[in-house]
């Protein structure tokens, strides 16, 4: 594709212009010959470094910001552009064209996963050829390709929605960070709703303050989203109001939901075995729904996916109908078996304040022992949560047990202390091999067990390498250990 077919709305000289790209990428080290190279600023290290580097390496042209410091001598077309992050997810989006017909995004800090997977398989109910993007990776109807990042890179994340398009994917729901948001990643995606969950301590080492870091996912409603475009959001959640306030400024409709919802008003909750009975309000209508979840953020979760799957097009009767068939994500109270005992193990993603406060309200009701929680804090990340964790742990758990997340670079020791320090009457125990096996081997009947942290991860980040290990394949290791003739 030539140049100026990728940026159209600049004034490039006819040389220029011309010049054919056959590749798009941000990493000097990935460029080739016809690449157009971003040379973006970086919060360490600035991209304009490795231009000569890109050029030498066959790249076609560059893309830079308007005040980058590049060679004088590099004899390829420069793109100059005060956003270029913004630039070059538009000539991404340029360069790789197709994309599914329906697009929808949610944000928020906790039940991205949950909602986008929900409208996933609300639309697959509904015979929609439908994925969801995220944290998980990529989901269709054949199965999963897992992935890294909730937001992939602003190329990456364009190849894979030219990808679906090509495989006949209609019906996308993805996920949005704030650090994708931030960065410009999803500016090329052409969205037709979105919505926003929750908002809780998250990403502070990223954020300069909790207001910060909410102005990056209200940019998903002031600036992402095209004229008529929907939004959903559950008016029981702070800061939805103003996420609703920010739409209507704009004359964005927006689809609410939550007791205190307009469109999809949440009227009665009744737990039941595995799951919980819903009665919600739509245009005046009641539906009975028996939702196979456990937890009220489950009911939230469920209310946004429908709503999503409503704005983008489905029937209200028929989006509640799929309520009834969903699957919890994965690692998302996740119930990996139960004990001779019949005590239950789940595991769950909560890794966040919010998010584990939420996971023991869920299961306390199930409670007729006690409830034990083994959780850690990541390295690297936020300091400031692993206090509020032991808070939280320590409160509402009966038995709290802190080992180790993904220490990265920090000294373990050190996470661990700050959360005991918060924690009194906790058990430390750094190993999370042992930790887990210790938590299932004391578990008696009418108690539950939750391994919080990693959910569906498959790796322990220690210093730079990632080893193998996954919360299901300890929690099971110990359950069988635990059965009658059981071994190590």
């Amino acid at each position: 594709m030539q140049l100026g077919a990728l940026a159209p709305d600049l004034i490039l000289d006819p040389a220029a212009a011309s010049v054919s790209i056959t590749g798009l990428t941000a990493d000097s080290r990935r460029a080739g010959p016809g690449f157009l190279f971003a040379a973006l600023p970086g919060v360490k290290v600035d991209g304009a470094r490795f231009a000569k580097a890109a050029v030498e390496a066959g790249a076609a042209a560059v893309l830079t910001a308007t005040d980058a410091a590049l060679p004088d001598d590099l004899g390829v077309p420069v793109l100059r552009d005060a956003d270029p992050r913004r630039r070059l997810a538009t000539v991404a989006a340029h360069f790789f064209a197709a994309q599914p017909k329906t697009i929808i995004a949610v944000t928020g800090t906790a039940g991205k996963t949950s909602v986008a997977t929900f409208t996933r398989q609300i639309w697959q109910a509904a015979g929609r050829s439908a994925a969801s993007l995220g944290t998980l990776g990529v989901t269709t109807a054949k199965g999963t390709q897992y992935g890294s990042l909730t937001t992939p890179d602003t190329v990456r994340l364009h190849e894979i929605l030219a990808d679906l398009a090509s495989d006949g994917i209609t019906h996308l729901a993805m996920e949005a960070s704030s650090h994708g948001i931030d960065q410009r990643r999803l500016d090329g995606v052409r969205l037709c709703a979105g919505a926003f969950t929750n908002l809780g301590r998250d990403h502070l080492d990223y954020h300069a303050n909790l207001e910060e870091y909410f102005q990056a996912k209200l940019r998903l409603f002031s600036t992402l989203l095209p004229a008529g475009g929907s939004v959903v959001v559950d008016l029981d959640e702070a800061y939805a109001d103003r996420v609703a306030a920010a739409a209507s400024v704009r004359g964005l409709p927006v689809l609410s939901v939550g007791r205190a919802g307009r469109d999809l008003r949440l009227l009665d909750v009744a737990e039941e075995a595995g799951g919980q009975r819903i009665a919600v309000e739509a245009s005046g209508r009641r539906y009975d729904i028996l939702l196979p979840l456990i937890g009220a953020f489950q009911v939230s979760n469920a209310l946004v996916a429908a709503g999503l799957a409503i704005a983008g097009g489905m029937k209200t009767a028929e989006a509640l109908a799929a309520l009834e068939g969903l699957q919890g994500a994965p690692g998302r109270l996740d119930l990996v078996g139960r004990t001779a005992a019949g005590a239950p193990v789940f595991v769950d993603y909560a890794h966040k304040p919010d998010a584990l406060s939420h996971v023991l309200a869920a299961l306390r009701p199930h409670v007729a022992g006690r409830l034990v929680v083994v959780f850690g804090a990541g390295g690297d990340r936020d300091p400031g949560k692993r206090a509020l964790m032991g808070e939280i742990a320590a409160r509402d758990a009966d038995v709290a047990i802190v080992t180790d997340d993904n220490p990265r670079s920090e000294d373990p020791a050190l996470i661990r202390r700050a959360i005991m320090a918060a924690a009194p009457g906790a058990v430390e125990i750094g190993d999370r091999h042992r930790a887990i096996a210790e938590a299932v081997a004391m578990l008696e009947g009418g108690d539950i067990l939750v391994v919080a942290g990693k959910g569906h991860e498959t790796g322990q980040i220690i210093g730079d390498e990632v080893h193998p290990f996954s919360d299901h394949d300890e929690v099971r290791a110990a359950l069988r250990r635990s059965l009658p003739g059981g071994r190590s």
